[in-house]
């Protein structure tokens, strides 16, 4: 019975840790979004901000990949 209760707890922390993956979405998003605001108001300073751009899209993704690896972690460690 014990094992069972267990098996259950790793399923709810996995599946709350793979909530992180949908904010990481919503972190991409926010920066695309930001980005394209910044671009439209200033269309000539865009180009000098698209390393920007991407170093913030690639932490923000790093962070969704975190949180899924932990969420695997979870489910099927012993």
């Amino acid at each position: 019975m014990e094992g069972n209760i267990a098996q259950l707890g790793q399923y709810i922390g996995a599946g709350l840790a793979a909530i992180g993956s949908g904010v990481a979405a919503v972190g991409v998003g926010n920066v695309a979004g930001n980005f394209l605001s910044g671009a439209l108001r200033n269309p000539s300073a865009a180009a000098g901000q698209t390393a920007t751009l991407f170093i913030g899209i690639a932490f923000a993704e790093a962070l969704g990949i975190f949180a899924f690896l932990v969420s695997l972690l979870l489910m099927f460690a012993v």
